[in-house]
């Protein structure tokens, strides 16, 4: 029998397997899912107060909804190649504290172009924060169930979700829009001193040469996990062929890409448009400031449910009609919500909406990376993904240029996303449930050159 004398970090954290090492990182990555998600969302609720306070138009508040959608893009390009020069940790440490500052001193903005500007540099600094603290957790876990456990970390959004939501209900009708700001930029500080514990990615250690220290973090991680260190000598992974944006529209991948594009981009103008508005959907339907920020509470908690009935139906029922299904109701919901005629009908349809959109998009989450090959995979859930941001600029927007005259105009270009998303995967998507990551492609794709 030959023993092996060298081993990759994936190879090594595969040996090792999955642990109480991983589920602490879980719950520090948790956390910090939790805290950006609170952080994108609170301007949608926090925006029936801002526009009171400042005298705002419906156009003037969707672009202070969009400056923080504009700045995660920017925010997304500029922190990966950097992340990847820096280290991980470090990237994201610089990140966190981009948001955290800028978030606070939304809190005292004098005027709104101030807060326009200080919403666009947090959301400069979210934009790298959220891919990095994704990127950290994979490159911790074995190949092995690796999907499942990302998707688990997704879920955390509706938990942060949930505390904006609750925070705008307690702190808004109450105190005012500033507290809440206040209090988004102090979470994201404990971010930053739970994080502090947390080692560099030993993946990029030892492509920066530093394999004595990849060495000691891996040796953390069986020791955490109460397993033997694996023996052999850590190595870089062999390095693979140099791709980008470019090879995701090679002939054999073109429709791949095209649908997932379509589909992030739908699902994202849907739920984005949805909660930058949802307060202020509220109060236009006649119900007090109070009323609104209870109501979009429970449709907060609706996404719980949602999402994790999503995630055993992928494995049960596969991620195309999953998806497909979901986001069919999302779009139903939405209609619902825009046309209904009393509370019991808007609140169902606004639960639907939020249950239903926040599962497709889980289901999103475990389908985009299993449809593309190994060499190409990363470059495509980072393209695909930026898609939802850009169609988070355009959506606060649409519903400021629309809702002056009309509810159900914007409500009804937010629906007919989900329905975009429904169509194109259905249209173009392959089932991918129970095959092997590396059979997880369509027949032309693994044939293509």
């Amino acid at each position: 029998m030959t023993t092996r004398a060298t081993a990759t970090v994936q190879e090594a954290i595969d040996e090792i397997g999955y642990g109480r090492f991983q589920r602490r990182l879980l719950a520090v990555c948790g956390v910090t899912w939790a805290a950006d998600a609170a952080e994108v969302l609170l301007v949608g609720f926090a925006l029936p107060s801002i526009r009171a306070e400042f005298g705002l138009d419906a156009i003037t508040g969707g672009l202070l909804a969009t400056a923080g959608f504009v700045g995660m893009l920017l925010g997304a390009w500029f922190w990966g190649p950097m992340a990847d020069r820096i280290g991980r940790r470090r990237g994201f440490v610089l990140t966190v504290a981009v948001f955290a500052v800028f978030g606070l001193a939304a809190a005292f903005a004098p005027s709104p172009g101030w807060l326009m500007l200080f919403r666009f540099l947090a959301g400069f600094g979210l934009g790298g924060a959220l891919p990095l603290d994704f990127s950290l957790y994979a490159e911790y876990l074995p190949s092995e169930g690796r999907g499942r456990r990302l998707v688990l970390l997704e879920s955390f959004w509706a938990v942060g979700t949930i505390i904006a939501a609750g925070l705008a209900w307690l702190l808004v009708p109450t105190v005012g829009w500033r507290p809440l700001m206040a209090a988004s930029a102090l979470a994201a500080l404990l971010v930053l001193w739970i994080r502090a514990r947390v080692p560099e990615s030993p993946r990029w250690l030892v492509v920066a040469g530093r394999t004595a220290e990849a060495r000691a973090v891996v040796a953390q991680v069986a020791a955490v996990n109460g397993r033997p260190m694996p023996a052999e000598e850590i190595v870089p992974e062999p390095p693979g062929e140099r791709v980008g944006v470019r090879t995701l529209f090679r002939p054999r991948l073109r429709r791949i890409t095209v649908m997932l594009w379509a589909a992030w981009f739908g699902i994202a103008l849907g739920y984005y448009g949805l909660f930058s508005w949802l307060p202020t959907v509220f109060v236009r339907q006649g119900y007090s400031f109070l009323a609104s920020y209870g109501y979009a509470f429970v449709l907060a908690l609706a996404q719980v449910p949602g999402y994790f009935s999503a995630a055993w139906l992928v494995e049960r029922w596969g991620r195309r009609p999953t998806i497909v299904s979901y986001l069919v109701v999302s779009a139903a919901g939405t209609f619902l919500f825009a046309l209904a005629p009393g509370t019991g009908l808007l609140l169902t349809g606004g639960i639907l909406m939020s249950a239903f959109s926040l599962g497709a998009w889980g289901a999103l989450y475990a389908y985009t990376p299993e449809l593309y090959p190994t060499a190409v995979r990363g470059t495509g859930f980072g393209a695909a993904s930026g898609m939802s941001r850009i169609a988070g600029a355009l959506a606060p927007l649409i519903g400021g240029a629309l809702l002056a005259s009309s509810l159900v105009l914007p409500l009804g270009v937010y629906a007919l996303g989900f329905l975009l998303g429904a169509a194109v995967v259905g249209l173009l998507g392959v089932e991918t449930r129970g095959r092997p990551l590396e059979d997880a492609l369509v027949p032309e794709v693994r044939a293509g050159r």
